[in-house]
């Protein structure tokens, strides 16, 4: 029988053993707290704004809505959703103490504290009771996680019955010669950016080929479905560099 400290995942294009994958994500997360928003703009040049706004638009959020909003870091998702739902309520939660606090402060800039829960945790361990929020998201973090599958089902017993499902991450690009350009530009200009800008290059080579290790849209649909979830569906973004993935708690 393999014991859990034997077993491996990858942390970049490195193998690391599953208890030291956290570990390890959580100082990239601290090492960059500070200037992760403004990295997520040079980096995509803005784009990842339309994203997040897309994200939204898919999702529709109504009134009253309690969102969980998983590596939600800096709260981006969860004040665009508090936005377009009028009236609800956002638990932010990540792995990185750093993250939230710097997604405290835009929340007491934006007055909008009262609407906002900010909580440390681990997506593959949910320190919340089943069957309470009405929507999850996780934005740019599932492919940081040590199991994603254990952070989708996570995701199906914390959603309501009818609660809607909404992952947001880097993809593979169909078009081989478009992949072979986005691989050219992410491995040899976003880590001298991340050394430029936030004074990290080793970060932000991490999470160029953490990219790289994540499943393809359709892989990672079936890794949805075989969660639990119905209704599953994705939706390719800016050619396939970005993709939203959705499903329903039936």
């Amino acid at each position: 029988m393999t014991d859990d400290t034997e077993k491996t995942t990858h942390f970049g294009f490195d193998t690391v053993r599953e208890d030291e994958k956290a570990g390890r994500v959580q100082g990239v997360f601290s090492s960059v707290a500070s200037k992760y928003d403004i990295m997520n703009d040079v980096m995509s040049g803005g784009i990842h704004r339309i994203w997040k706004d897309a994200m939204m638009d898919w999702l529709a959020p109504r009134p009253g809505q309690r969102l969980l909003d998983v590596a939600g870091g800096t709260g981006d998702v969860s004040f665009r959703f508090l936005k377009r739902a009028g009236r609800g309520h956002a638990t932010v939660l990540d792995l990185t103490e750093s993250m939230l606090v710097a997604g405290r402060k835009r929340a007491e800039a934006a007055q909008m504290s009262d609407s906002l829960d900010w909580v440390v945790g681990d997506a593959m361990a949910l320190p919340f009771e089943a069957n309470t929020f009405d929507v999850y998201t996780i934005s740019f973090g599932i492919r940081n996680v040590t199991r994603p599958q254990d952070a989708l089902a996570e995701a199906f017993r914390v959603l309501k019955p009818g609660g809607r499902l909404m992952v947001l991450e880097f993809s593979q690009i169909p078009n081989p010669m478009l992949q072979a350009a986005y691989d050219a530009y992410s491995f040899n200009v976003i880590p001298r950016m991340g050394q430029i800008i936030a004074g990290d290059r080793d970060s932000y080579q991490y999470l160029v080929e953490s990219i790289r290790q994540f499943p393809d849209q359709d892989t990672f649909l079936g890794m949805v479905r075989d969660a639990g979830f119905g209704n599953t569906k994705y939706r390719n973004l800016t050619l396939g560099v970005a993709a939203l993935h959705s499903g329903w708690k039936i």
